[in-house]
């Protein structure tokens, strides 16, 4: 028998181990084999096979295939009354394979992770163990992230000798620090907004689709459409909706419950929640703005005209430290990017809101992280207080 045939075969053997929830068989072929192991017609992994074994399923005992079933397909199987004992069995197994490297949020065909079906099918047991998992691996990799970038800081500081500057803050005739208007920072990217009436039919994605963005800096450079109801990036994904008005009127009104307060908003995106900022009277409105793009249409809209607004182009990154420098103090402050992970959130929040804001003052904002899976959204609601 060759190699490929040989570790089809213990991989094959992996997936009905698990399926079968055979704790020592699954124990002796992991020690020659990965715990994520994925079937190629399924891609399910010995956890999806673990999991799914639980619920209506298939299994073909000669390939390994394990196949959830349930009407209305796969993705709607009803949760089923699993015994004790049935679920204690699958519960050892899964935590036989995560102490072998397995990974907690792999998908299937289905586009399901493990946690999915264990929602679907009521594993409580086995699902809190995923999201235990999920948010021990988090924290590590988070952990691995911030060394990485210290020694690619280490690198730059050793590998040139150009001084660093900062941009020192307006000052009026006396000397004295003022608030400009309008702050700008140096755009790399050039984007052309397409007006809002340019409503134009969607049909398939097209050729360089991009499902997600791995840089913000991408996004930034990337081209986007603004239609009668949405914000489109140049793969058709929408940044927002105009379905999402009534979400950010709660939460505009949530941080501001009463005119004359100081507030800031991160992602001006279609200008909803800065619309619904306006209508409760701020005695000032910050607007952190990074796409060209959208600050062509904030333009067009007369955004840098409204009095007590005060544009802020560019990052937050940049943009936050030179209002902490200058003194800014806010009473509410919301954030909604796009393109950007748990980690930024992390920093706006330990960087922004503890710099600018006013002790009795109210942060909120969007919270879209695992906004289509229950488990990635209690990984990460978990992850943020153990940060």
């Amino acid at each position: 028998m060759d190699v490929d045939m040989d570790e089809k075969l213990m991989a094959q053997s992996l997936l009905l181990a698990a399926a079968k929830h055979d704790v020592n068989a699954v124990k002796n072929l992991l020690k020659n084999t990965s715990a994520n192991v994925q079937d190629a017609e399924t891609g399910s992994t010995p956890l999806h096979a673990a999991v799914a074994a639980c619920g209506p399923h298939e299994v073909d005992f000669e390939s390994g295939k394990v196949k959830a079933t349930g009407k209305g397909g796969p993705r709607n199987v009803e949760s089923t009354n699993v015994s004790a004992a049935e679920e204690a069995a699958a519960d050892e197994v899964v935590r036989l394979l995560f102490e072998n490297g397995a990974i907690w949020n792999d998908l299937d065909r289905n586009d399901e992770t493990p946690g999915c079906i264990a929602v679907r099918i009521g594993l409580k047991s086995v699902y809190q163990q995923i999201v235990e998992a999920g948010v021990r691996a988090e924290l590590l990799l988070d952990k691995l992230d911030g060394i990485q970038g210290m020694d690619e800081d280490v690198e730059e500081d050793e590998g040139t000798d150009e001084a660093i500057t900062t941009e020192p803050a307006d000052v009026d005739a006396n000397g004295e620090q003022t608030q400009a208007r309008t702050i700008q920072h140096e755009q790399t990217a050039h984007t052309e907004a397409v007006p809002a009436t340019a409503n134009a039919a969607i049909n398939e994605p097209p050729e360089d689709y991009i499902d997600h963005w791995d840089s913000n800096n991408d996004f930034l450079r990337s081209s986007l459409r603004f239609t009668d109801t949405q914000l489109l990036d140049s793969s058709s994904n929408a940044v927002m909706m105009d379905w999402e008005t009534d979400i950010m009127a709660k939460h505009a009104q949530g941080l501001l419950p009463r005119p004359g307060l100081r507030a800031m908003n991160v992602g001006h995106g279609m200008g909803i929640v800065d619309t619904e900022i306006q209508k409760l009277g701020p005695a000032e409105h910050h607007i952190i703005e990074a796409h060209p793009a959208v600050i062509e249409s904030m333009r067009s809209k007369g955004w840098f005209e409204k009095p007590g607004v005060f544009i802020h182009q560019g990052r937050w990154q940049d943009v936050v430290p030179k209002l902490v420098e200058k003194g800014i103090v806010l009473d509410a402050i919301y954030y909604d990017t796009f393109a950007e992970d748990y980690k930024a959130l992390r920093d706006f929040f330990q960087e922004a809101v503890i710099g600018l804001m006013d002790p009795k003052g109210l942060f909120g904002f969007y919270n879209g992280l695992g906004a289509d899976r229950q488990v990635c959204y209690d990984v990460y609601t978990k992850v943020g207080p153990a940060r």
